[in-house]
């Protein structure tokens, strides 16, 4: 399927433009190894996270958003060093940032005493019809100085708004978040699904117990089924 993002032309050239996520896997993901000794195992070998092809394409999948400029956190202040021109046909924050104050989220699971951010977004987003947008915290990225909440829009009828990205400023940050940070990922959901659930069948109980045979015996089983039925990808070396 295909997202169509779009800003305004006299934003073009400043903004860092939403790149596939398969184009900006985490730079941990090339320098860790492939397996590690397993000290609570004796010494044996184990495989990484580098071999878990789940894990790998939740990575892979979709759209990252990249933060617009660099935004300075020091002393509870938020401050940035950008002008973007001034925008007279379009109704868009020219702040890069903005901010909930904590007790929006009173509460909730997410109640914290320090501010919590808002990214502003210069991007629309278009989807076809039968397709939303869900949008969640970069994967791979849980070392960032903020958690991006998720939410998911109807980018068809929504097409020509803009999604901001509210986050959680992690306690007692203070630095530089730099132009070009992943700030959202933004994930294509179908809008519509069915579901069914029920026992299984004798064929599939004898399907299911080689399955976890197979995985239990053979390394990479769940990678090789994949790429046979032409819907894995290729883990980075």
């Amino acid at each position: 399927m295909k997202i169509t993002a779009r800003c305004h032309p006299l934003l073009e050239s400043l903004l860092p433009k939403p790149i596939p996520a398969s184009m900006a896997l985490p730079a941990w993901m090339a320098t860790m190894p492939a397996e590690v000794a397993g000290e609570t195992l004796g010494g044996a070998a184990v495989r990484t996270l580098k071999h878990c092809p789940p894990i790998i394409d939740m990575m892979r999948l979709g759209v990252l958003i990249l933060c617009p400029t660099d935004i300075t956190v020091q002393a509870g202040e938020v401050s940035w060093a950008w002008e973007p021109p001034v925008l007279p046909d379009a109704d868009i924050s020219r702040a890069p940032i903005g901010v909930h104050v904590p007790e929006q989220a009173d509460g909730t699971p997410y109640a914290q005493r320090e501010l919590i951010l808002k990214f502003i977004n210069y991007w629309t987003l278009e989807t076809p019809s039968e397709w939303s947008l869900m949008f969640i915290h970069p994967q791979g990225y849980p070392d960032l100085p903020f958690t991006t909440l998720g939410g998911v829009v109807d980018c068809d009828g929504f097409k020509d708004g803009y999604v901001h990205f509210p986050a959680l400023l992690k306690p007692g940050f203070e630095g530089v978040i730099r132009k070009g940070t992943p700030i959202a990922q933004a994930v294509p959901v179908q809008k519509e699904i069915a579901l069914e659930v029920c026992s299984m069948t004798p064929e599939q109980v004898a399907s299911n117990r080689k399955m976890q045979e197979n995985l239990g015996l053979k390394a990479g089983h769940y990678r090789k089924s994949f790429r046979q039925s032409g819907k894995g990808h290729v883990l980075p070396d």
